[in-house]
């Protein structure tokens, strides 16, 4: 791989810079599976809570990537994902309304549970200079698990806000965020909890005392 260093910003393709990135996981979803008519409203209130989050990301200077399966389909790119998903009447088209990715944010394509398995995410995030990473989305038990168990292993800090992902089985969810707070050192309060700030701070948010380590100063 050539190294960030050489290559600053991939031929333009990668502009930003920033320790943090708030990744947002299978949110660009129809939904098409059994028994996903009782994950609707709860991805509702998800999506609510991430589209306020990504907001705030924004202003921050902190980019948004969505990370979203191809969901079998292997001659679909990004657009037709996100036009299946947009099509009235699908039951993830409420979400997908509420989060559709803008021009300035990043989509990568995965086609198992986690968002590094042969994807270019961990390149992306590399130029990014990215240190820690908020992981957002559906699957709380599956991909997002999944991604941040990937994650942990290539020494991200994690960040995982309860109100900003959702899980089709409830108790599983519950089960898969205590471990990633007692195996992968997650961090897992709400979004509302989250002090983010203007571009210009050192520290974009305030509170979690792993970012304070990693800017080298106190918060």
């Amino acid at each position: 791989m050539v190294s960030p260093s050489r290559n600053l910003d991939l031929h333009g393709s990668v502009p930003d810079a920033s320790c943090i990135a708030l990744l947002l996981i299978d949110v660009i979803n129809a939904l098409e599976f059994k028994g996903a008519e009782t994950l609707v409203e709860p991805a509702l209130a998800m999506a609510r809570a991430v589209a306020e989050l990504k907001r705030r990301c924004a202003r921050a200077g902190i980019p948004a990537i969505y990370v979203n399966d191809n969901f079998g389909r292997w001659r679909e790119d990004q657009h037709a994902i996100i036009a299946r998903a947009l099509k009235p009447g699908t039951l993830g088209q409420p979400v997908a309304e509420l989060l559709r990715p803008a021009a300035e944010d990043y989509f990568v394509v995965k086609p198992k549970h986690s968002g590094f398995f042969a994807t270019p995410l961990d390149t992306l995030l590399t130029y990014l200079r990215v240190r820690t990473v908020i992981l957002t989305g559906i699957g709380t038990e599956l991909c997002v698990l999944f991604t941040a168990n990937d994650a942990y292993m290539r020494d991200y800090r994690l960040v995982v806000p309860s109100d900003c992902v959702t899980a089709i089985d409830p108790g599983e969810g519950t089960h898969a965020l205590q471990r990633m707070v007692d195996v992968l050192q997650a961090d897992v309060r709400p979004s509302t909890n989250l002090g983010l700030r203007e571009p210009g701070d050192s520290i974009l948010l305030a509170g979690f005392k792993h970012l304070a380590a990693l800017l080298g100063r106190a918060g």
